[in-house]
């Protein structure tokens, strides 16, 4: 079996969106891992999903896709681009941000395989009995080391130059900055709610409207509220519902 390649698609259109999606899925090396309308909104997304590779348009309102791509070089994590536009002539400047393809809509079906092919050649996916097993986060407590299972972790949470690590029976508190856990914890089913806040999915118990469109959240067997940002309740929603 190969590992899938997560896979963002980003276009302000949603019937190409759409299409796009569903001609990816044509293809078992992809896993679609979220979808964005804007460049400001990929750049979100990428953070939170830390995505593979990402197609993306190029003529979008607000941040356009070249500008999209600058900012992706920026992150942790840069993932592979694809470019997917109606407009040949943006291809010279696309390059520059070292795309692995470039599709031209509408999108053809043997387009799509090509670029696949080249991904899986670019990422060089291998088997997922080679994939190295992730083990269990050390962290000190009172003079001795635990060993925690991040299936384990309800949430963890930032507190100025500490982070606090929440499960169901104790709270440890260490200075491992939250991006680092973060990545740590990428094969487990974490997702980021808040700038401060990193939640096990599996914990979520009920999302409740809070004001601007932000929301609150609870845990199962737990007492405390914690905060969902705006930017970040369309993708949660997404990952928690069928």
């Amino acid at each position: 079996m190969i590992k899938p390649i997560r896979t963002l698609v980003v276009d302000d259109e949603p019937y190409s969106r759409k299409e796009l999606i569903h001609l990816l899925k044509e293809h078992p090396a992809i896993q679609i891992a979220g979808e964005a309308d804007s460049g400001e909104q990929a750049v979100v997304k990428c953070t939170q999903l830390q995505p593979d590779v990402v197609f993306l348009d190029i003529e979008m309102p607000g941040m356009n896709g070249l500008e999209a791509a600058r900012a992706l070089q920026q992150l942790k994590k840069v993932p592979d681009i694809v470019f997917a536009t109606a407009y040949p002539e943006f291809a010279a400047e696309a390059f520059r941000y070292e795309a692995v393809h470039y599709l031209l809509k509408p999108f053809e079906e043997g387009d799509i395989a090509v670029t696949v092919s080249r991904l899986e050649k670019a990422l060089k996916s291998f088997p997922e009995a080679a994939i190295k097993h992730s083990g269990k986060l050390a962290v000190e407590h009172e003079g001795d080391i635990f060993y925690l299972d991040p299936n384990d972790i309800l949430y963890v949470t930032r507190e100025e130059k500490t982070s606090k690590i929440v499960t169901m029976e104790h709270e440890y508190e260490v200075k491992t900055p939250m991006k680092e856990l973060e990545a740590r914890f990428s094969e487990f089913p974490f997702f980021r709610i808040h700038k401060s806040f990193l939640v096990h999915l599996d914990y979520i118990n009920k999302l409740t409207p809070w004001f601007n469109g932000a929301y609150q959240l609870e845990l199962k067997g737990r007492k405390e509220v914690l905060p969902v940002s705006r930017n970040y309740v369309k993708e949660l929603r997404q990952q928690l519902e069928l």
